[in-house]
């Protein structure tokens, strides 16, 4: 059994009706009342039906996954039997919603990476894994203006979201967070500090890209800390905000041991913040300091979108030491090997850009294949040993890892 989780309007029930249409099945649309009703007086009818189960918004009725298990049990575990979606983690929801633990695969569906918004297969960890000597002379220059990437960065990638107008964009953002806590939060836990949440959230996006601090947050929103840490864990379980980790923290006592907190979109980061294109391109130093952040949250959020589609597991993370060394990304695949990058808004990458990929790299020995430091400049090319320049839009440019070509 598939469960396809991510944040609201991010594309799962589109998915899911394009793999129902392939299997000449129905979709059971628990979002729509009515058929939420029928559903809950005949669980056994509709759990019993053809398979693939497709259920869509199943949070909205957690009790259907115990008709699905009730299933399971009579039929045994059998693969292809249920595909669910739902804009919260399945470990949020009541007992009887953690049901199936072992028996359910779950799949994120983040928002659209820049990839498949330009119709290319993006696969830049895949070629820096394999060869990085090979990989980073391609495409020596960068076409990318530093005003297209301020754009970017505040589309995002969620699909209602990133083709409309700015001024359309913005309310669909306000709505967007409206239902998601007034909505969907409530349903969860039956929070009725509505505003609260709303001003974590905000307070987070102010946040992001930067070590997490939940006592801060706490007191900025005026809640005591166990209550500011439940509305994250909900926000976290809405797809709204992600943890990046610490890594590495057995390399050296000095690591710190304390994640990072991003937004999972940039363009919601932006909107949260009343950040628009124009402010971000100019040279007010307040607006280069927010530029940075959330070129960052955009920078992560594009790798974890390109990681999580790779054959092979791996583990990401931020490095940071007690004496100011950091490393924004590392990306740890299963065999221990690392792929660590550095994000810059500026357009050069000077020296200090690499003391924590350096440290890095020494401290990993041949576990270390590449370390890059992506800017919003035009270059591309080798700095030192293992240690490269890229601009950001290498992320999405095809690489070509064909050894025979030339």
């Amino acid at each position: 059994m598939i469960a396809l989780h991510g944040p609201r309007s991010v594309g799962k029930s589109t998915v899911l009706r394009m793999f129902a249409d392939a299997h000449r099945v129905e979709v059971v649309d628990l979002d729509d009342i009515e058929v939420r009703e029928a559903v809950a007086g005949n669980l056994g009818l509709v759990t019993g039906g053809p398979t693939p189960l497709c259920i869509d918004e199943y949070q909205r009725l957690p009790e259907i996954l115990d008709g699905i298990k009730a299933r399971l049990n009579r039929e045994g575990s059998r693969p292809g039997t249920a595909v669910i979606t739902g804009s919260t983690r399945q470990d949020a929801l009541p007992a009887t919603a953690q049901a199936l633990t072992g028996r359910l695969h779950a799949v994120t569906i983040w928002p659209l990476s820049q990839g498949e918004l330009e119709g290319v297969r993006e696969n830049l960890l895949e070629g820096l894994r394999a060869d990085p000597d090979r990989v980073v002379p391609q495409h020596p220059s960068s076409p990318t203006a530093r005003e297209s990437y301020v754009s970017r960065v505040c589309a995002g990638g969620l699909p209602l979201a990133v083709r409309r107008s700015e001024a359309s964009r913005g309310r669909w953002f306000d709505d967007f967070v409206r239902q998601s806590v007034e909505r969907d939060a409530l349903e969860l836990s039956l929070i009725r500090q509505r505003q609260a949440m709303v001003d974590l959230l905000t307070h987070l996006a102010a946040q992001t890209g930067q070590l997490l601090n939940v006592s801060k947050a706490a007191e900025a929103v005026g809640v005591d800390r166990k209550t500011a840490e439940a509305h994250l864990r909900l926000l976290e379980d809405l797809f709204l905000v992600v943890r990046l980790p610490a890594w590495g923290k057995t390399l050296r006592s000095r690591v710190s041991a304390r994640p990072k907190v991003l937004v999972v979109d940039s363009g919601l980061a932006a909107r949260l913040l009343r950040i628009s294109p124009a402010k971000l391109t100019t040279l007010d130093p307040a607006a280069l300091t927010d530029f940075g952040h959330l070129l960052e949250t955009f920078v992560v959020g594009e790798l974890r979108k390109q990681a999580s589609w790779l054959d092979e597991p791996v583990t990401l993370g931020h490095w940071r030491t007690s004496d100011g060394a950091e490393v924004d990304l590392v990306v740890e695949f299963d065999d221990g090997a690392v792929v660590a990058f550095e994000v810059k808004a500026n357009e050069r990458a000077t020296a200090p850009a690499f003391k924590g990929l350096e440290q890095l790299r020494e401290a990993l020995g041949p576990r270390f294949r590449a370390g890059v430091v992506l800017t919003t400049g035009r270059r591309s090319y080798t700095y030192a040993d293992r240690l490269h320049v890229m601009p950001i839009d290498r992320i999405w440019r095809p690489v070509s890892l064909d050894q025979t070509e030339t």
